[in-house]
């Protein structure tokens, strides 16, 4: 097992092990190869980590914003030069090539606790109210213990994501990642602690779906953070809810892509590969509904059935991989399925559609999939499908693709491409989506919110906007004379 971490848990700055809990199994995604084991928390093992988290966070909190900034800048230093070793382990923990990981993964996250490390001291600021001779100030505290939840996609990423601005907000935090994809988290904690972070205020739990409401549930966590689907976001916060908990969502989506026929053909298929078979289509914000306008579809499916067929599948660690598997059997059946079902509801299999020849036979791959002249009503079309399965429909006039794009639950992204940018701005404008980038796609830099509207979620990760979700505002009113009373 090559990827073994010295125990399950991280809490309280070192390895913890409880042998009690449900085994979890670690498989290498394209080999199906057993990478490690490691157990399921127990209450033990929950109680001990919040009694850990809360112990640390009040000393934590009375820090300076510029004092915790300086700690997490110093994780993403570490982070950066250890990127090669933490990108082989994403690797190896998710099947996504090492071309991706080495630039999108352990990267980002370094990019979240730099960003917020550094713009803590002017961003946790409050202000100063005049009230005539008294006067009234704000301050943004702490919430106390934050859960985050994440999931199998990016999961170094999301620790940081989630970790960076609850830590530097002066928050404890716990991390229970994927029980799919366990392994990354603990070299994160690891980090953190080496940059010099108290121990107790980033702790790592694994756990299966029965750890989960232990975690969501205790009274001593104050918010939770979920990186979701849509289902498992509902139970999140119907849980949290119920005792008044914060809560930030970041669930999934079907999202739009709208192509114009005055755009430039190789860019809009570009945008539509990366918003369909990067990380193998397993991308929350994908733009997996593809409108085209109908001037421009035969010569827009011709030139994306020849680049799709051209990408390279293989061994994720060869750097000329280009795409990868499936996170794992699991998922790979799920994938078959819709594909089996676009099928059956009269979709046009432009290309791929099945399990390629000249790979791992025990690996979870599936050939990257285009379907073309799929309607709005077909099952691949209203529904997440979360792999390598593109659906192009085509359409003739701006309003009605605007109302096409908007007929959907979800509303995590949406994307524009056209060279007439007023149109770009009117129809981004008329997306419901938290979302929405103008001739290009899936770009997220930590300096800009990200997050979903509608079923796709609430609250937002990165930039100064999600700092509001890890901290509560507190209004002191100061009187500058005597208090008098009417009786």
């Amino acid at each position: 097992m090559r990827a073994q971490p010295k125990a399950s848990h991280f809490i309280n700055g070192e390895y913890v092990e409880d042998t009690a809990g449900n085994v979890i199994e670690c498989v290498y995604p394209a080999t199906g190869e057993v990478i490690a084991r490691l157990h399921s928390a127990t209450p033990a093992i929950v109680e001990k980590a919040i009694a850990s988290a809360k112990a640390a966070q009040k000393e934590w909190a009375k820090m300076s914003p510029t004092a915790r900034g300086r700690i997490l800048y110093r994780a993403s230093q570490i982070i950066r030069e250890r990127n090669r070793e933490l990108s082989e382990l994403e690797t190896l923990d998710t099947g996504k090539p090492i071309q991706e990981t080495i630039v999108a993964d352990s990267t980002s996250g370094a990019d979240a606790l730099e960003f917020f490390g550094g713009v803590a001291p002017a961003a946790l600021n409050g202000e100063q109210i005049p009230l005539g001779g008294d006067w009234a100030y704000t301050k943004r505290i702490p919430l106390g213990i934050v859960l985050g939840i994440g999931a199998w996609n990016y999961p170094q990423q999301i620790a940081c994501w989630k970790a960076a601005p609850a830590l530097v907000a002066g928050n404890a935090f716990i991390f229970k990642p994927s029980e799919v994809t366990p392994l990354g988290a603990l070299k994160i904690a690891e980090i953190m602690i080496e940059a010099g972070l108290p121990k107790g205020l980033f702790n790592v739990v694994q756990g299966d779906r029965d750890a989960g409401p232990l975690l969501v549930n205790h009274p001593d966590i104050a918010k939770v953070s979920l990186t979701g689907s849509v289902p498992t976001g509902r139970k999140v916060a119907g849980a949290a809810a119920g005792q008044l908990k914060h809560v930030t969502m970041e669930l999934g989506g079907k999202s739009p892509m709208i192509v114009f026929d005055d755009a430039d053909v190789e860019s809009a298929i570009s945008g539509a590969m990366l918003g369909n078979f990067y990380s193998a289509g397993q991308v929350c914000s994908n733009g997996t509904r593809v409108f085209v306008q109908k001037g421009i579809k035969q010569q827009f499916l011709s030139r994306l059935k020849e680049r799709t067929e051209a990408i390279r599948m293989g061994e994720p660690l060869d750097e000329a991989t280009q795409m990868g598997p499936l996170v794992n059997r699991s998922q790979r059946e799920k994938v078959l399925g819709y594909i089996e079902k676009g099928k059956a509801e009269g979709a046009r299999l432009l290309t791929g559609g099945g399990i390629p020849n000249d790979v791992s036979s025990e690996g979870c791959f599936v050939q990257p999939t285009v379907f073309a002249d799929v309607t709005d009503d077909m099952t691949i079309a209203r529904e997440e499908i979360f792999g390598p399965v593109m659906c192009v429909l085509d359409f003739d006039h701006e309003d009605e693709v605007v109302a096409r794009a908007n007929a959907t639950e979800f509303g995590l992204a949406g994307g524009v491409f056209t060279a007439d940018m007023a149109r770009a701005h009117r129809v981004v404008d008329a997306l419901e989506a938290g979302t929405v980038w103008i001739n290009t796609y899936n770009l997220c830099p930590v300096e800009i919110p990200f997050g979903g509207v509608k079923q796709s979620g609430f609250g937002r990760e990165n930039s100064l906007a999600a700092l509001n979700h890890y901290t509560e505002l507190k209004t002191v009113y100061v009187a500058m004379g005597k208090c008098e009373a009417p009786y």
